[in-house]
């Protein structure tokens, strides 16, 4: 902590307070928008008059764009001031989520819900800053058990709230909610922090690196966005995005490699610790997304839950880890971390396949749930352990470096991850419809038996074709949760290629 740090007048505990409370419930609400729309994709895309593959855009362009922010963070705050750049952002967040409550077309929601993210994505790691910022050093424990309670806590509700509002309300009301709470918190933030407003310094930015990060990630999640509605690599559309992302990527690591101040610091993958477990951190985190936005739609789309039934049942994901979190931080202290992680990562593979023996058509609520309750338990094996095994690889003067590209890799994993699972799930439904379909048995005595009960001959078809639909959504559910545990065992044996930490990690570092 700097002299200017050290020289903020202190608040009065009525002052402090009210501080903390406005700074956790900002990092509540942007943490919550990460998963409130997951089970909100069927309204969305039925509102919308698209498909569910394309409702998907909503939370894959919103992690995006957080992501992209995320390595600017650092700079705006110096650049602009800690307190103006939080509350910019937090007004910003509030604009952008009217305007999506507002929007009227596929197009229009996604550009802005990258607006939504855009402002955002700095708001995370700000709203820890601020509170270890004006907390005396004693209280900083505190401070960040606050924050990381909303950040664990807000994944759990965004699914139930998600569900609740957009059955009763409409889909809209999951981004009006957040216009007067973002209002309240950043006129809030002005009164209450305006003393902790940091230093302003003229930096210089990386301009060409943001471009080429821009380009490419922007090129990137399209092509596997849009991927899936034309043909793939039969579409010369995808090519070129393709051929964009694959020559912008390598432009930016030429770039970025050489340049003074980059845009990410790419230097810190020179540690084998920190780049083995970002790789790890990446195909797992993107894996266990997926699964996140994947559940919820075969939930309402072929066992027929609403949102808030299918944002119960997700919800129970988080439980478990709230409850195993402290179990897991002093563990944390005695325990190799690699072990840990291993651990963390095997357990979410081998819920996977419980899933697969388990989820069936005909599965009631409890059999959809215990999985997510079971798989939660592992989840801070996981996550906690390997943020320290990754910014412990690196050197103390670049831990803040390596924390903002372990969050844009995770971020990122989390959006490329979801394009490709939920891909692989719907072209995988298809075909399994179409083996199924040739292979049917006794369709004919089935529609007479219904006939017989009164069914019309387009009833009769509907309810077979429907019967169909159920069993190979189900098995293509299965088939990618295979798939999951395979990727799951492969993260969890390459933890092992790095090696222990160096140094202890500080609180607050990791973010």
């Amino acid at each position: 902590m700097s002299a200017q740090d050290a020289s903020i007048p202190q608040m009065s505990k009525g002052t402090l307070v009210l501080a903390c409370f406005v700074l956790a419930f900002t990092n509540f609400m942007v943490v919550l928008d990460t998963t409130i729309a997951n089970v909100s994709v069927a309204h969305i895309a039925g509102g919308l008059g698209i498909s569910s593959s394309e409702g998907t855009w909503v939370i894959t362009s919103y992690a995006v764009a957080e992501a992209i922010c995320v390595p600017l963070t650092g700079w705006l705050a110096r650049r602009f001031g800690t307190v103006r750049v939080f509350a910019i952002g937090m007004a910003g967040f509030g604009i952008f989520s009217l305007l999506c409550g507002m929007a009227w077309s596929l197009g229009s929601l996604v550009a802005f819900r990258i607006g939504q993210g855009l402002c955002g994505g700095p708001l995370m790691p700000i709203s820890q800053t601020l509170l270890l910022r004006i907390f005396p050093k004693e209280k900083h424990a505190q401070a960040t058990g606050v924050w990381a309670m909303t950040t664990i806590v807000a994944p759990i509700l965004g699914p139930i709230l998600g569900g609740t509002i957009s059955d009763n309300w409409g889909w809209h009301w999951i981004f009006f909610i957040n216009v007067p709470i973002a209002a309240v918190c950043s006129v809030m933030a002005v009164a209450l922090l305006r003393q902790a407003e940091t230093r302003i310094d003229k930096l210089p930015i990386d301009v060409w690196g943001m471009v080429l990060l821009v380009f490419w990630v922007g090129s990137l999640q399209l092509m596997l966005d849009l991927g899936r509605e034309h043909d793939w690599f039969g579409d010369p559309l995808i090519v070129g995005l393709a051929v964009a992302a694959a020559v912008g990527f390598t432009f930016f690591l030429a770039w970025e490699l050489f340049e003074k101040d980059p845009a990410v610091n790419l230097k810190v993958f020179r540690h084998r610790g920190f780049t083995v477990s970002v790789t790890s951190l990446v195909f797992a985190y993107g894996t266990f997304f997926a699964s996140l936005v994947v559940i919820p739609q075969w939930l309402q789309g072929a066992l027929g839950y609403t949102a808030t039934w299918a944002g119960y049942a997700t919800a129970f994901n988080g439980v478990a880890a709230v409850m195993m979190a402290p179990v897991v931080a002093k563990l944390s202290e005695k325990v190799d971390p690699r072990l840990l992680v291993s651990f963390g990562i095997l357990w979410l593979g081998g819920t996977s396949l419980i899933r697969v023996f388990w989820w069936t058509s005909d599965a009631d609520f409890w059999t959809v749930a215990l999985p997510q309750l079971i798989q939660g338990a592992g989840m801070p094996f996981f996550f906690i352990p390997l943020t320290t095994l990754a910014l412990g690889a690196v050197e103390e003067e670049e831990v803040a470096s390596a924390a903002g590209v372990m969050n844009f890799l995770r971020t990122m994993s989390g959006a490329v991850g979801t394009a490709i699972v939920t891909t692989i799930w719907y072209d995988g439904a298809q075909g399994i419809r179409a083996e199924l379909s040739g292979v049917l048995n006794g369709a004919e005595v089935t529609m007479q038996s219904l006939q017989a009960h009164g069914y019309t001959i387009e009833q009769s078809r509907l309810v077979i074709s429907n019967l169909v639909d159920g069993q190979a959504t189900a098995l293509a559910t299965g088939s990618a949760f295979v798939t999951a545990a395979i990727v799951f065992a492969a993260a969890a044996s390459i933890v092992w290629l790095a090696p222990r930490p160096k140094h202890a990690v500080a609180a607050g570092q990791a973010h």
